[in-house]
């Protein structure tokens, strides 16, 4: 019941906080924390728009921040890293 509750709680999955998407080569960056009860995950959906349609890819890692912003900002440069490899 309690996993239940904080589905709809965070109103998405996994306690997902969606940010202000970042463009970066032609690629969509949208953070997307999940908060933890020690902190805020890395996590996050890199998008890039093709002619056959939207092509998604998420990531998730266990880095943990003490604040959303840092969590966001660490997103971000995670998700620049695993585009430019």
């Amino acid at each position: 019941m309690g996993t239940l509750r904080n589905l709809f709680r965070s109103g998405g999955g996994a306690g997902e906080v969606a940010a202000q998407a970042v463009d970066y080569h032609d690629y969509r960056i949208t953070p997307a924390p999940q908060r933890q009860p020690s902190g805020w995950n890395t996590a996050g959906v890199i998008s890039k728009e093709f002619p056959d349609g939207v092509k998604e890819h998420r990531f998730i890692r266990v880095d943990t921040h003490a604040s959303k912003d840092d969590a966001v900002a660490f997103s971000i440069t995670k998700a620049q890293q695993i585009i430019d490899e």
